[in-house]
């Protein structure tokens, strides 16, 4: 597997934000995946000379909670740290962002890559040789190994990662194994139905750790990459599917996420007993370095996709959890431009274009809506399906 890493440098621009600082992407080196090592990457050559690109993003100092010793996540202490984190207060850092996550649904040179500069254009994405993994993205380094993001693709309808896609969606965004009602005995996705309306915890703790589950993939692949560059920011970001592991990896190793359009995933976060930072004074709930950006015209996210009939589970898939960890960036769609909530409205391009890069004035004062904690939001089965209580 051949991956290009591109990088990110700090450049002495000034900001809008005083306390901000743009970085740019640039082309750094080419990585070589060699399953027979400890390291998941060696660079084997560089890549030739090309001009630096005009595309920023800003970043912030962010005062973040991460595990002390990252061998043993479950037995150690967290210690806050101030790291340099996208601002998610920019709305161009956010819309580079979202095609960052866009594009990893992509090659370079196909119709659904989203422009951002002719530094990514020439980018190798990783994961997609092996179509056996289904886990791909885009990795990206500072030049100065200070900063790495991982982007990280979500659910295909269609596709060779699709299988697998829904495999992981119902696993982790379902109240019990993708048991919409007894007609879907036979589609599960996990043994866990105990009877008597009931689901065993244990079991989905099991089903959820399984090494085909796309998270412990991405730990892997985070794992490798503090030890290639144990100094960087590690940035995450992803849309739906990919959102949730941004920010479930991101939780469990103390990294900022930005997760566009996922569904909410602090209930898969409980049955997989990551390990949490510290509780907010506040909310009670934990600090999660997270921020997730939707709308409300979009279903998945708010949980609203449920039931027999909703076009979720026509098409395979149990997609019934709603409450998001960390802080969540919510655009009002429906009353600022009318739309109706539709999963027409979940493709992250709608987004990009018609949200993230409008010119409509969101909210007054501000060029993104102010990200706040969901800390109203109660982990439990929606209504209209099978109602499962955990032993």
């Amino acid at each position: 597997m051949i991956i290009v890493l591109l990088a990110t440098g700090l450049v002495a621009a000034a900001a809008a934000n005083p306390h901000s600082v743009p970085v740019v992407v640039s082309p750094a080196h080419r990585y070589n995946h060699d399953p027979n090592t400890q390291a998941l990457f060696h660079p084997i050559a560089s890549l030739p000379d090309i001009p630096v690109p005009s595309w920023t993003l800003k970043a912030v100092p962010t005062t973040i909670y991460r595990p002390r010793y990252l061998q043993d996540l479950h037995h150690t202490p967290w210690d806050p740290t101030e790291v340099l984190g996208p601002d998610i207060e920019d709305r161009h850092t956010l819309s580079q962002l979202a095609r960052m996550s866009g594009n990893a649904y992509a090659l370079p040179g196909q119709k659904n890559w989203y422009e951002i500069d002719s530094a990514w254009n020439i980018s190798f994405p990783f994961g997609w040789e092996d179509q056996t993994i289904g886990f791909r993205g885009h990795v990206f380094l500072s030049s100065d190994n200070n900063t790495v993001i991982l982007s990280i693709k979500g659910t295909t309808l269609q596709g060779p990662t699709s299988k697998k896609d829904k495999y992981n969606d119902n696993l982790l965004f379902s109240c019990c194994c993708a048991r919409v009602d007894f007609s879907w005995i036979f589609s599960t996705v996990c043994d866990c139905f105990s009877g008597h309306w009931t689901c065993d915890n244990r079991c989905l703790t099991t089903a959820l750790v399984e090494d085909s589950l796309f998270y412990s993939v991405g730990m892997n692949l985070v794992r490798n990459l503090t030890i290639m560059y144990p100094n960087a920011n590690v940035w995450l970001v992803g849309h739906s599917l990919g959102g949730a592991l941004a920010s479930l990896l991101g939780t469990t190793f103390g990294f900022p996420a930005v997760a566009f359009e996922s569904p909410g995933e602090r209930l898969a976060a409980q049955r997989l007993h990551l390990p949490m930072p510290p509780l907010s004074d506040v909310s009670g709930l934990p600090i999660t370095p997270v921020t997730h950006v939707y709308h409300n015209a979009d279903p998945i996210p708010q949980g609203a996709c449920t039931g027999f009939r909703s076009p979720c589970a026509s098409a395979g898939y149990a997609l019934e959890t709603r409450c998001h960890l960390g802080k969540s960036i919510v655009y009002d769609t429906v009353g600022k431009t009318g739309w109706r909530v539709s999963l027409k409205t979940h493709p992250i391009k709608k987004l990009i274009l018609q949200v993230l890069e409008s010119d409509e004035e969101w909210e007054e004062g501000r060029e993104v809506p102010l990200a706040i904690e969901e800390a109203d939001c109660i982990v439990r089965p929606p209504r209209n399906v099978l109602k499962l209580s955990a032993n």
